[in-house]
């Protein structure tokens, strides 16, 4: 896999933690950039280790599935992908604005959004993909988006995470076919 499609890759997976930042930024009036960076460094530490945990799993099961690998990434990224564009046309959840966002909160929304980056890990050990490049560039990518996504929340609201999240399933599918295609022309 290229270092261009895994950059596409790594901005896919984190559409999901930058939407989730936008509705925490939502909820903070004026955020502080150490807040925002604080928060992107928690999203982005666990987004980066659970392509890892996917990874070994999809080794173990790389001998018995060899000859089907590329299907199985396009039917798990694609999968991934339209399940993202799905979510992203359903309307926002509505929140209580003076609920304080807790570190276990925070925690396990960030567990929420990168499960998908679990089934994207398993996916790249079939193809043979440096997962340790895939996972910090997925990492960095989702530090960034949602440093930027709790900034950019007070500001822009729903309508820009939305957006993303569907932009980001496309980007899955779109990288599912690229892999199929590669191994299949």
């Amino acid at each position: 896999m290229s270092i261009f499609a895994l950059i596409l890759l790594a901005f896919a997976m984190s559409t999901d933690a930058f939407a989730a930042a936008i509705g925490k930024g939502v909820k903070i009036n004026r955020p502080h950039l150490s807040f925002a960076i604080k928060i992107g460094l928690l999203f982005g530490l666990i987004e980066a280790t659970t392509p890892f945990i996917g990874w070994f799993i999809g080794r173990a099961a790389s001998s018995y599935v060899e000859a089907w690998d590329h299907w199985i990434a396009l039917i798990i990224l694609s999968g991934l992908g339209i399940h993202m564009v799905l979510e992203s046309l359903k309307p926002a959840e509505e929140e209580s604005t003076s609920q304080k966002q807790s570190f276990i909160l925070l925690c396990i929304t960030a567990l929420g959004t990168s499960i998908d980056a679990m089934a994207v890990g398993a996916s790249l050990a079939l193809i043979e993909v440096n997962i340790a490049i895939a996972a910090t560039l997925i990492g960095i990518a989702t530090f960034s988006m949602v440093t930027i996504g709790i900034m950019l929340g007070s500001v822009m609201g729903t309508l820009i995470g939305k957006r993303a999240e569907t932009f980001g399933g496309i980007m899955l599918v779109s990288v599912g076919i690229w892999i199929f295609a590669s191994h299949t022309l």
